[in-house]
């Protein structure tokens, strides 16, 4: 049973490795969260030679509620730690406004 449990993806349920991101528009102030896979998502960037030198994020972030288009760039070392971070359209946030937000934006949906 072990070797099927294997097989199949059962056991141990693997942490998550993602990098959440949360922004909040410039433009309506509307919240977004952003799970990236650091996996797949990050673009390699190859210093002199051919070892890579670190990676970038190019992240391009619509929210729901006036469609603005945010475009987030965050560059990290050969480890994945990150270096930099930049935002157009939009700010970072933190994950308590993010949900002090949510919760502010459902409370006015329940009381109008």
């Amino acid at each position: 049973m072990d070797f099927l449990r294997r097989l199949f993806g059962g056991g141990q349920p693997r942490g998550d490795d993602a990098i959440h991101l949360y922004v909040k528009c410039n433009r309506c102030g509307a919240p977004v969260h952003v799970r990236v896979d650091p996996r797949n998502d990050l673009s390699i960037e190859y210093g002199d030679g051919e070892q890579p030198s670190g990676y970038r994020l190019i992240k391009e972030i619509m929210d729901s509620r006036c469609f603005r288009l945010m475009r987030a760039e965050i560059d990290y070392d050969g480890a994945k730690r990150e270096i930099s971070r930049q935002i157009e359209g939009g700010t970072f946030i933190s994950k308590d406004e993010f949900e002090r937000l949510v919760a502010e934006g459902a409370h006015e949906r329940r009381t109008t």
